[in-house]
């Protein structure tokens, strides 16, 4: 595959751009200038701003010669104990009756791969996903029987509803009726993450308190894999972030991956996976969708329906925020 989006980096904390045209919109293309990769050097890219500090915790991993799936853990682990962070673990926003439900899933080199949904009361759902991917040989649990495993594997009970995020959903039953909240360009509702290893192996994952103020029982895509993740690595990774009804109708992340085995530049493929999403909802309104993937030489691409996407970028020299192109102008 053709290095086609990404040439060689040419200073340590730079920042380029090639911009074809005048103006950065969808029909624009634009080539983040990235470290082209080889099998010593490790990466990982993650959805959205708070991205950035899970990829330094992953990053810290990967430096110590660690593996992709224990940096998957340990940076989304970061985000998950974060009560400040609203759409992941503790302190995320509940469903309408007020309980916080977690969904998670990861996925290794070898097709290995375990989730969990539905859960409750339990700090860190990826560990959780991968102990079942782990310990079990099962790759879902869900609800109660999710909870119960996690209990007797060591994790600890905690509650998961933070006074600012009750306070978010007494508001929201007062001012919106129960009205479910669009999910656009400033809805995020996961951290997504593939990281690349010293040895050439690559690992994925998602974690999410899921769409905010959900119908009780609702899971969307981000505990499926093919949907929320998935990974070949013979070819590459994927993940997905926005609604996940959606994402799960078209099965995503695999969709990008089979993608890019038959030829796509990991841009392509999510670009592509797109124009699916489009071509399978009839109504656009409110409708964010964004993808990341990383191929098996570590080229990245990214691609999301409407504006407002970014996702996080690191390596062994550099962390940085990157808009993502796209295919709508968000106007409020």
């Amino acid at each position: 595959m053709k290095r086609r989006e990404f040439v060689k980096i040419g200073g340590l904390g730079t920042t380029a751009l090639i911009i074809d045209g005048c103006k950065a919109s969808g029909n624009t293309e634009i080539k983040e200038i990235l470290p082209i990769a080889n099998l010593n050097q490790t990466k990982v890219i993650s959805t959205w701003s708070s991205g950035l500090k899970a990829n330094q915790s992953a990053n810290k991993v990967l430096k110590n010669n660690g593996s992709a799936l224990d940096a998957i853990e340990k940076g989304l682990n970061v985000i998950e104990s974060d009560p400040e962070n609203s759409s992941v673990g503790i302190g995320g926003l509940p469903d309408a009756n007020g309980n916080v439900t977690l969904d998670a899933c990861i996925m290794d080199h070898e097709f290995n791969c375990g989730s969990i949904s539905y859960l409750q009361n339990i700090e860190n759902p990826i560990s959780v996903a991968r102990k079942v991917m782990e310990d079990t040989p099962h790759v879902m649990l869900s609800g109660e029987g999710a909870y119960n495993f996690a209990m007797k594997n060591g994790f600890k009970h905690t509650n998961l509803l933070t006074e600012n995020s009750k306070k978010s959903w007494e508001e929201w039953k007062i001012e919106n009726n129960y009205k479910l909240p669009a999910i656009n360009h400033e809805n995020h509702d996961t951290i997504a993450m593939i990281a690349l290893d010293h040895q050439g192996n690559l690992a994925t994952g998602c974690t999410t308190s899921g769409w905010a103020y959900k119908m009780e029982g609702r899971v969307g895509d981000s505990p499926i894999i093919g949907a929320g993740v998935y990974l070949d690595n013979e070819v590459g990774a994927a993940c997905a972030t926005g609604l996940g009804e959606a994402i799960i109708k078209i099965c995503g992340s695999h969709t990008i991956v089979e993608l890019m085995r038959n030829g796509l530049s990991p841009q392509q493929a999510c670009k592509s996976a797109i124009e699916r999403i489009k071509k399978s909802n009839k109504n656009l309104k409110d409708l964010q969708v964004g993808f990341i993937a990383m191929n098996k030489e570590g080229e990245i691409g990214s691609y999301s329906l409407y504006s407002g996407f970014n996702y996080a970028y690191q390596d062994i020299q550099r962390s940085k925020l990157i808009d993502s192109q796209y295919d709508i102008e968000w106007k409020d």
